[in-house]
């Protein structure tokens, strides 16, 4: 499958996604209630909502007596033996004839033998079913399908325990006139058709498909190897897969439904099985929702990540780079370089750097989402033609209940339309573009998940982390909270009617055949009450990829309410267009080393109320959490950047740890935030030394920490408290930098600081503290 990106720097405006959110309800629903968080700017209501979402393999297939029927027996079965170019048929209702056997009768068929150059023709015009039985057969058609389901009323076919068998069709077919395109696959159906038993189907589709349906395709059971010109298996209402070892190469898509005219249909549902999929294009992708309740699967599309086209590199307001500062307020001089020269690529208050450039900043340069997800194209200016190459890929919702998943992706590794739900499962990742990306809502409710190689690790325009342990390093922003969700007022009010049992987050596209249940808390945002002012702080001076400064927060958000979440990005971090809200969980920031990025990044608030923070990274772009949350929060700044694996230790004026912390890279600036701190708390901030806890990911737990050299010893201010080398300082502020919705910030650096509250004295020393690493 091909679409179109834009080769050149992608304008800022088009990147923003914009959706129906609409109040609706799905056939044998589980009663559900729509928790949204609701902001109001003029006439505009945003609705943002974070949902669970149960749908599962048994919500959207049924298999009756016939799908599951793998007996037969001679006396009442009809025999037919191939033989080269030939066949003897036992029994009623086939009949062969120019080398092909045609079956025009309801009832049960065991075909064995070889056929060298024919093919296996049913047309029941009582549309009866028939049930195939390849009990040790090889059909192979030079110049068409080898099976053609051409009229029943659903094809059964049977792989008989202990046998092998093979189907393939020649690289060129022969129609009947120039207007006719059917069969073009292997096995052809245009009736409904179902794979069972235990036995094992080589199929190879030389001239394109290698199994089409063009109703619903279901496999219960067998080993089924799929090689193919173009798509592998593919189904137009449905593929539901109960269980098998599913082996596919294919040119094109792996695993693909198609229909895009019914809401109801053009789904694929997983119950489970073993997956072994390498594809040119999508590893396996449904037309409208994905469903996965468990399985193994090892997927690699277009190539693996390697083969992923190279990113392009935007100016100064181009999305990924972020730029301005806030959060707390961080001083207007956060430590001087050793050469006493701001760093080449920090933004100044004009959008350029220190050498009069532009600071280099990278995203993702693909188009808009598709919105057809079996559209093979589409157009926009400065065009080049690339392959959409996604592992897991719905047009509508992507729901993920299970299973192992072993992913090397060219493009995003999940991927909606829609939204995106992961309940449980175990993912290793390596993407060329996204790890997982949903237009909408893309919600984490637990699992394992790994992304070890990507662009941009999380995107959604809403991302929710409930639960589940999740390991985040991408190349550019690790989590992005970027995209618009809107609904008109009559959709909202809806969606927020207490009474309503209706999903409120669903689109229309996909409300027949989505089963959700809401779960977790959103945060209300009023954004027309957001203050602006410079010395207020309740509006932080947080950085919008893509925006322009003095833009307006989006309303974007970005959720932790449990879990552990570990970034490593060479872009920003965490980065949210709009909000981040944190209630409980463990987030580990390894940010950027550059200072045209942040490890935190946001436009407009960072509210935290539970939960453990820390990060890490540079402290040209750093911003804090909001003076609005409840939890407080300390952001310090060294006066020179440290060295990978150079421990920062926090501790409480009675010696007890807030932070023993080892970074992954190069880092300035460090913001912890923990139930432990106290608004008007004494602290010492110690760097380097070692501790005898155990680590995980750079933070330490239990053990003693030792041998640092204390920085700064400080008394906290406010809930966020912003410290260097000199004490507690305050900002003189300015205007943000380039990134958008900046809103007013200051540069880092040691020079000109202000300080106010308790501070100590820094000392040189090296010393023993003695502390037990007790960090939440």
């Amino acid at each position: 499958m091909k679409k179109k990106i834009i080769t050149g720097s992608k304008l800022w405006s088009v990147a923003m996604i914009t959706a129906m959110v609409t109040a609706c309800s799905a056939p044998a629903a589980t009663s559900s209630t729509a928790n949204a968080a609701v902001s109001t700017t003029g006439t505009t209501k945003t609705v943002s909502v974070s949902e669970q979402t149960s749908v599962k393999y048994a919500d959207l297939v049924t298999l009756d007596a016939d799908d599951t029927n793998v007996s037969w027996n001679a006396t009442d079965s009809t025999t037919i033996k191939l033989n080269g170019t030939t066949a003897s048929i036992t029994g009623s209702g086939a009949k062969v004839a120019n080398g092909s056997v045609t079956i025009s009768a309801a009832g049960t068929y065991v075909l064995s033998g070889k056929l060298t150059d024919g093919q296996i023709v049913v047309n029941v015009a009582d549309k009866g079913t028939v049930h195939l039985v390849l009990n040790g057969a090889t059909i192979n058609d030079n110049d068409s399908a080898a099976i053609y389901i051409q009229k029943a009323g659903k094809a059964i076919i049977t792989l008989e325990e202990g046998t092998e068998n093979t189907v393939s069709d020649g690289k060129t077919y022969v129609y009947a006139d120039a207007t006719t395109d059917e069969p073009d696959a292997a096995i052809f159906s245009k009736a409904d058709l179902t794979f069972n038993g235990t036995g094992k189907l080589t199929v190879t589709g030389n001239y394109n498909e290698g199994i089409t349906s063009k109703d619903d395709l279901k496999i219960v059971s067998g080993t089924i190897n799929v090689k193919s010109a173009d798509d592998g298996i593919k189904g137009k209402d449905m593929v539901a897969i109960q269980a098998g070892v599913i082996t596919i190469d294919s040119e094109a898509d792996g695993i693909k439904s198609t229909n895009d005219t019914d809401t109801t249909k053009g789904f694929v549902a997983i119950a489970g099985g073993t997956f072994n999929i390498q594809s040119g294009s999508d590893g396996i992708q449904a037309e409208t929702a994905l469903v996965t309740d468990g399985g193994t699967f090892d997927i690699v599309t277009g190539g693996g990540s390697a083969n992923a086209p190279e990113k392009v590199e935007e100016g100064p307001f181009g999305g990924g780079g972020g730029g301005g500062w806030g959060g707390g307020t961080p001083p207007t001089d956060m430590g001087t370089p050793p050469d006493g020269e701001p760093p080449a690529d920090m933004p100044s208050n004009n959008g350029t750097n220190a050498a009069g450039a532009a600071p280099s900043s990278s995203t993702n340069a693909t188009a808009p989402a598709d919105s057809n997800a079996d559209a093979d194209t589409s157009t926009t200016a400065a065009e080049e033609e690339t392959t959409s190459a996604k592992a897991l890929k719905a047009g509508a919702d992507l729901t993920v209940n299970g299973g192992t998943y072993t992913i090397d992706s060219m493009d995003d590794s999940l991927h909606s339309n829609n939204n995106v739900t992961v309940n449980e499962g175990k993912f290793s990742i390596e993407s060329g573009d996204d790890g997982i990306h949903a237009d909408q809502a893309l919600t984490i409710n637990g699992g394992t998940i790994t992304i070890a190689k990507s662009y941009e690790g999380l995107e959604g325009a809403i991302i929710t982390m409930n639960d589940g342990n999740v390991d985040v390093t991408a190349s550019d922003d690790g989590v992005n909270a970027s995209g618009e969700i809107t609904a008109t007022d009559a959709a909202t009010d809806a969606a927020t009617n207490a009474d309503d049992s209706t999903q409120a987050a669903d689109t229309a596209a996909v409300s027949n055949i989505s089963v959700t249940e809401t779960t977790g808390t959103t945060s209300t945002t009023d954004q027309s009450s957001q203050s602006t002012d410079a010395n207020s702080n309740t509006r932080p001076q947080g950085g919008a990829p893509g925006g322009m400064p003095g833009e307006s927060a989006s309303n974007s958000e970005l959720h932790i309410n449990g879990g552990s979440l570990t970034v490593n990005a060479g872009g920003d971090g965490l980065d949210s267009n709009g909000s981040i809200y944190m209630t409980d969980g463990t987030v580990i920031v390894n940010g950027p080393t550059d200072s045209g990025n942040g490890a935190l990044d946001y436009d407009g608030n960072f509210e935290i109320s539970g939960g453990y923070l820390v990060s890490a990274g540079s402290s040209g772009m750093a911003q804090a959490t909001s003076e609005s949350s409840t939890q407080n929060t300390i952001a310090m700044t060294f006066p020179e950047t440290q060295k990978a694996g150079t421990l920062v230790h926090v501790e409480d004026s009675e010696g007890n740890n807030i932070l023993t912390f080892a970074p992954a890279k190069d880092y300035q600036t460090v913001v912890v935030s923990s139930p432990d701190l106290k608004k008007d708390g004494s602290y010492v901030i110690y760097s380097g030394g070692s501790s005898t806890g155990k680590e995980v990911d750079g933070l330490y737990t239990d053990g003693t920490y030792s041998g640092g050299t204390k920085v700064v010893a400080f008394q906290s201010t406010s809930n966020v408290t912003w410290v260097n080398e000199s004490g507690v300082t305050t900002a003189n502020s300015g205007m943000g930098g380039p990134g958008g919705g900046r809103g007013q910030g200051g540069f880092g650096g040691g020079r000109n600081r202000t300080e106010s509250g308790t501070s100590g004295t820094t000392t040189d020393t090296t010393g023993t503290t003695g502390t037990t690493d007790t960090a939440k």
